[in-house]
């Protein structure tokens, strides 16, 4: 089976040979000390990419990394490459590619520098987030605002950079991606980082005002939310006319650690009926997957994601409650991907052990699956310790002795 059926069987709960052998991602620091504890490599991560930087595969565009093998030419050409080659290493399965389709801020803000101080600059970036960074790039940007802080500057942005069918959405070279997609054999799929209701209003708001403005406007935050989905209803209907989607990722990261940042009755009033619309359309056209991705504790969510139209959760955070055990049990219906506390990493090998034997078996017998760790992996663990992971989990998955 190539890595698009493997993918379908999964996720429809058919037979199938395994389940697929995929990675969630690494942090940059991470793979800059498996590079010098013995990791093969011929790229080395540009110095221009932060620490807590992910490393993964290419996943947008019409020519993934993996098929073409060209040089890269930019950092973010060498991020790919860095990350094929693990893929490489450990005969993982192609990663997916989403489509190169621009559904959120277009066009771009004009990125400018709006102050410098010492070490740091403030700037604004091409989706209108103001934040401070340092200079050398050595940490991770600290949010100070999103473009919108009003109904005044909400209209704005909604009428200038948030409609649907503005010129360039859909790249040029649209008909023949179209052509090229009838022919893959990878899992093709769209949507992404921000496109997501709360994941969206947060982008827009800040992570602040995003959860003051449902209790101080919430008339404001239904406005909001209303039209994203009007938005992207529009934009995907034209879309999808065009290409067959394999699942859809809808990104939101709305929980911490004891729970959701909003109730789930905040839940049902603002985001459940544009869910709802969004994926009802999405169904229409044929989209039988809908992943969303969500950190934190997300248990008290996962019934009304479902009534919302999504049927694929992740990356699911054990340190917050988020057991792939107990959630298959509790939602049968409902496919997983991730689950793998990355912290046992870090212990070794017996830990690793215990992890793997208490989860894996159980749930590729269920079926509905992916296997991999809680979020990318960190640079506390080690080349050794992270090998013998990734080669327990896939002998696990090939059923060769565990």
């Amino acid at each position: 089976m190539n890595s698009r059926e493997r993918f379908l069987a999964v996720m429809n709960f058919e037979p199938v040979d395994r389940t697929m052998m995929w990675d969630i991602g690494y942090w940059s620091d991470s793979v800059r000390r498996w590079h010098r504890e013995g990791l093969p490599h011929r790229y080395e991560v540009p110095e221009s990419v932060v620490g807590g930087s992910t490393i993964r595969g290419s996943m947008n565009g019409s020519k993934p990394y993996w098929s073409t093998k060209e040089e890269p030419a930019t950092d973010q050409d060498v991020v790919f490459a860095v990350a094929q080659e693990i893929y490489d290493y450990f005969g993982l399965d192609q990663c997916m590619v989403h489509i190169p389709v621009h559904y959120w801020i277009y066009p771009a803000f004009e990125q400018v520098i709006l102050e410098e101080d010492g070490d740091c600059v403030l700037v604004r970036d091409s989706v209108g987030i103001v934040k401070r960074e340092r200079r050398d790039h050595k940490s991770l940007p600290h949010w100070l605002r999103g473009p919108v802080s009003n109904w005044e500057d909400w209209e704005q942005v909604k009428a200038e950079r948030l409609q649907p069918h503005t010129p360039g959405r859909v790249p040029e070279d649209w008909p023949k991606l179209v052509e090229e997609y009838r022919h893959r054999d990878y899992v093709l799929s769209a949507g992404g980082c921000p496109g997501g209701f709360y994941g969206g209003a947060r982008h827009l708001l800040g992570e602040q005002l995003v959860l003051t403005t449902f209790i101080d406007n919430p008339a404001l935050m239904h406005a909001i939310m209303d039209h994203l989905a009007d938005m992207w209803i529009e934009l995907y209907d034209r879309v999808l006319d065009d290409v067959h989607l394999d699942c859809f990722f809808i990104w939101e990261d709305m929980c911490y650690k004891n729970g959701p940042l909003i109730s789930p009755a905040m839940f049902r009033e603002f985001m459940l009926p544009n869910y709802k619309r969004f994926t009802a359309c999405l169904r229409d056209h044929g989209v039988k997957q809908i992943m969303v991705d969500t950190d934190g504790d997300a248990r008290s969510l996962v019934p009304l994601f479902a009534e919302g139209g999504v049927s694929i959760m992740y990356p699911l955070e054990p340190p917050h409650g988020m057991d792939v055990v107990a959630l298959a049990k509790a939602h049968p219906k409902m496919r997983f991907m991730g689950g793998i506390d990355k912290r046992k990493l870090a212990v070794g090998p017996a830990a690793i052990d215990e992890e793997l034997e208490r989860k894996v078996p159980f749930m590729l017998k269920r079926g509905g699956y992916v296997p991999y760790l809680d979020h990318q992996a960190p640079p506390d663990i080690s080349w050794e310790n992270f090998k013998y992971f990734r080669q327990k989990l896939n002998a696990m998955i090939q059923g060769k002795g565990y």
